[in-house]
């Protein structure tokens, strides 16, 4: 069928047009989706959009990769995005927070379980004997700056007031969700420089932390403090997760390996009662001074009295398991300070301050933060760069080096296993693959993400039923 030419035909220009006046009338969204539904190449656009999940905000790239033998030089593969939509590739954008993007912050969740996992029972590279080592989950809270508003039963009212005639107490029940929780009882009480301050110096907490931990367990054998390096390493991941009053405070994993690491066993005295006994003093005994300053004097910086730490089991039935520890702390990698109210993007002036839907407790946090950060003895700590997340510019999840594998190594694994699946199953020869690569875009646009985000839920429900079978085949082959 021959589509009249609109130029030409009067008849065609005028169907033309009142296709363009209903198009404008539609919402901007609507207009989207017609335009997606007559673009050419829209199924090849959905399988890219599958296969990185229905990411959020994917990657767009421009270019080629030649498969070869790695032999005789034959070509065994090749793609080019000139036969993509677009001339380009979708992929994953890998945020790793779910408020940006729930498909990619699965994924990296699903990362850190098997990390850390490989790290208490082995595998990926670890060897097995790791879960005869002795391990410890702990918790390292901030210090208290001032009353907040707590979940259950609150502060009890008493008849007496603070300085700034505020009740010293509240006298109800919050729930979880209850948007007083975390706010301070008192905000002209509330100490936010130290609070800011010790957010900005929580990596430096937790590296004096793990340096105490070895001269404690020195101290309670009786060796030095050079010599303990030499019999045992302690190995370590740790996941930071903001509370509802906006300061950080760790969960961590600890383990002690022998000198050489995972692969050599701790010295017989090295036991989990001995290292829990260790890492309560060790704890106690960090105590880091901020720079001092004439804006706020002398601030001290020590880890709260609440320190929580239980022995890790793989036995069944146990209070704290390997499997849950993993999947805990895989659970705060997808959050980020948006869980304490704030925001996940930085703060360019006051003036943006002024803008933002947040409690008053956390712009007074902020703005702690991008004040302080005008202070010469504090520009190391790049405040305000660092503001919105309120003063902490360290990593969600670290580790030491031999505690397991890498997520480089394990993206490698699965696109390596992808490959081989997809393209190289009957292969046997060594290949190369040689690419050339181009960034050229990111993101959707309004209809392409309504779209993505249904393939998102529909692959979500899909697991979600798979896991669901999955539970009920196991529960009845435990009935038989």
């Amino acid at each position: 069928m021959v589509t009249a030419d609109p130029y030409r035909d009067p008849a065609a220009r005028r169907a033309y047009l009142d296709q363009e006046a209903r198009l404008r009338a539609l919402p901007d969204i609507d207009r989207d989706l017609v335009r997606l539904g007559q673009q050419p190449g829209l199924h090849q656009w959905l399988e890219q959009i599958r296969a990185t999940g229905g990411c959020a905000a994917p990657i767009y790239l421009a270019g080629h990769s030649i498969t070869t033998d790695a032999g005789t030089g034959e070509v065994l593969h090749s793609y080019s995005t000139d036969g993509e939509p677009g001339s380009r590739l979708a992929v994953r954008c890998r945020n790793r927070r779910a408020s940006r993007c729930q498909p990619c912050s699965r994924e990296h969740a699903g990362d850190t379980f098997h990390l850390v996992r490989a790290g208490l029972i082995g595998g990926k590279g670890v060897r097995d004997e790791v879960r005869t080592h002795p391990r410890l989950f702990a918790t390292l809270t901030a210090p208290s700056f001032g009353s907040v508003h707590r979940a259950g039963a609150c502060h009890p009212v008493r008849r007496r007031r603070c300085q700034h005639r505020a009740l010293l107490g509240c006298g109800r029940f919050h729930d979880g969700s209850d948007p007083a929780v975390g706010q301070p009882l008192c905000p002209d009480c509330y100490d936010y420089t130290a609070h800011i301050l010790w957010n900005a110096h929580g990596p430096a907490l937790w590296k004096a932390f793990r340096d105490n931990l070895y001269h404690h367990l020195a101290a309670r054998v009786g060796i030095g403090r050079g010599a303990v390096r030499k019999l045992l390493r302690v190995s370590a991941a740790k996941v930071t997760e903001y509370q509802k009053r906006g300061v950080v405070h760790f969960h961590a994993v600890i383990r002690l390996d022998g000198p050489t690491g995972p692969d050599s066993p701790p010295p017989a005295w090295a036991t989990s009662p001995t290292l829990l006994d260790a890492l309560h003093s060790a704890a106690a005994a960090v105590s880091l001074t901020a720079p001092p300053s004439a804006a706020y004097g002398t601030v001290l910086l020590r880890f709260g009295t609440q320190l929580e730490a239980h022995e890790l089991t793989v036995h069944l039935g146990a209070r704290v398991t390997d499997e849950a520890v993993a999947a805990y702390i895989a659970k705060y990698t997808s959050k980020s300070v948006e869980s304490a109210g704030a925001v996940d993007h930085r703060i360019n002036s006051l003036a943006d301050l002024e803008t933002l839907r947040v409690t008053p407790h956390v712009r007074a946090l902020i703005g702690t933060a991008w004040r302080l950060g005008s202070l010469p003895e504090l520009h190391h700590l790049r405040l305000r760069a660092w503001a919105h997340m309120l003063g902490y510019r360290g990593h969600c999840l670290t580790k030491t080096r031999a505690f397991s594998t890498t997520y480089t190594d394990l993206r490698t694994a699965r696109a390596e296993h992808t490959r081989a699946q997809q393209l190289f199953a009957d292969w046997d020869s060594e290949t190369v693959t040689e690419s050339t690569w181009r960034y050229v875009g990111q993101g959707h646009t309004p209809g392409e993400q309504l779209i993505a985000a249904g393939i998102a839920e529909d692959l979500a429900d899909s697991r979600d039923a798979a896991r669901a079978e999955r539970n009920s085949d196991a529960a009845r082959q435990g009935s038989r």
